[in-house]
């Protein structure tokens, strides 16, 4: 008897449980992807016969992931807010705790009020399109150093149709004319040690390290960003960023150091401090 969907599911798992902890998730994501099917097809529909060809794409994935590679990039896409996302090895990966700034930010504004939004340091777009996908009628700037993470991101954007979001190529500010203001500027920008251990294990080490670090203490980027963001920002508008979940003083400290009011912080869903947001 040759190979079908129970069988082959059953042994991409034992395949995956030495080198994942999650290795019936990531099973179930490399199959569905592969198959093109929905994951309740392993069950309902296991003695389905697998294609030798069908075999050797589901090895081929299995074996990147047994190299360590995050599941994300083995099938090339990651779920956000709404959203299917494309992502590879130039942009970080986007995370649950991320979409917590895109909530606030939807909550913080009436829905019918007319806003403009930068998110800096974007990425594969993920807070910029899932913002501007919810609010048609705010305008969105979405600006990433990166050439190859921008290129993702407008893949991203095109594949949503979007129009009410614009895409530049700028380092934090440096490419913003410096006649533009917002009311809303927001930001994930890399925020870990460069000594922190973590940046060399499990699906991190894998992820762009100028999306992830910055300094000795993590809070280069968020520095500049909170000493910029001023000069940028509409009366009354807020200034939201993601940080570590041990940099939440030091981050409320550097708000009210340039100034901000109001100054609040999110938690995430461990408990930890992972937002701070303030107001000009």
């Amino acid at each position: 008897m040759g190979n079908t969907l129970g069988t082959i599911h059953q042994a991409a798992i034992e395949q995956l449980k030495p080198c994942s902890d999650s290795a019936r998730l990531d099973a179930d994501i490399i199959l569905a992807f592969a198959l093109d099917i929905p994951r309740t097809r392993f069950i309902t529909q296991a003695d389905t016969p697998i294609s030798d060809s069908q075999f050797d794409t589901i090895q081929d994935l299995i074996s990147k992931r047994q190299s360590g590679l995050p599941v994300s990039y083995v099938i090339g896409t990651q779920g956000f807010w709404d959203l299917e996302l494309i992502v590879n090895e130039h942009t970080l990966i986007p995370r649950p705790e991320t979409e917590q700034l895109v909530e606030f930010a939807l909550a913080i504004f009436p829905k019918d009020k007319q806003i403009s939004v930068i998110d800096l340091g974007t990425g594969t777009g993920a807070i910029a399109i899932a913002i501007a996908k919810s609010r048609p009628n705010w305008h969105v700037v979405a600006c990433e150093k990166s050439k190859e993470a921008l290129k993702v991101a407008r893949e991203n954007s095109e594949h949503y149709q979007l129009k009410n979001i614009e895409l530049i190529e700028s380092d934090w500010f440096s490419a913003v004319d410096s006649d533009l203001s917002f009311d809303l500027i927001i930001s994930n920008p890399p925020y870990i040690s460069e000594q922190d251990p973590h940046l060399t294990q499990g699906d991190v080490k894998f992820e762009p390290i100028t999306a992830l670090s910055a300094g000795p203490d993590g809070l280069d980027d968020i520095c500049q960003i909170v000493r910029s963001a001023k000069e940028y920002l509409n009366e009354h508008g807020w200034l939201i960023v993601e940080h570590g979940y041990d940099q939440g003083e030091a981050v409320k400290a550097l708000f009210a150091k340039h100034g901000y009011h109001t100054i609040q912080q999110g938690l995430d869903l461990n408990g930890h401090t992972r937002m701070t947001y303030g107001q000009r």
